[in-house]
């Protein structure tokens, strides 16, 4: 059995360090929509900068825009579905709590 020590690295893809904008849509006791920033981005996961509390197993839906730097075309809106895994308390100074989320689904959209 392969036990994992504390502080070992369990990510199988590798992570971006990425400030990008994000809107997340989620339920709490209706459905809500926050806007965000990332702090980084896989392509199974996403971890970003929330002002409000979310519980871990939570659904949520997200969306955000890769910029032409990252896609090297045009800029590209990319809506994903996925899961919290982890919320971390307030890390800033300003309060925000940092959200980790997994990426189950996710789809290519048009511009607004």
């Amino acid at each position: 059995m392969n036990v994992p020590r504390q502080g070992q690295e369990l990510r199988t893809t590798r992570r971006f360090n990425l400030r990008l904008p994000v809107e997340v849509k989620y339920s709490a006791e209706s459905v809500k929509h926050a806007k965000a920033h990332t702090r980084d981005v896989s392509s199974r996961g996403i971890c970003f900068y929330f002002d409000s509390t979310i519980q871990p197993g939570s659904d949520i839906e997200f969306t955000l825009t890769l910029p032409p730097e990252i896609t090297l075309t045009e800029s590209i809106r990319v809506r994903c579905k996925g899961t919290v895994v982890r919320v971390d308390s307030p890390a800033t100074a300003n309060g925000k709590v940092g959200v980790a989320a997994t990426i189950q689904h996710y789809e290519f959209v048009a511009e607004k």
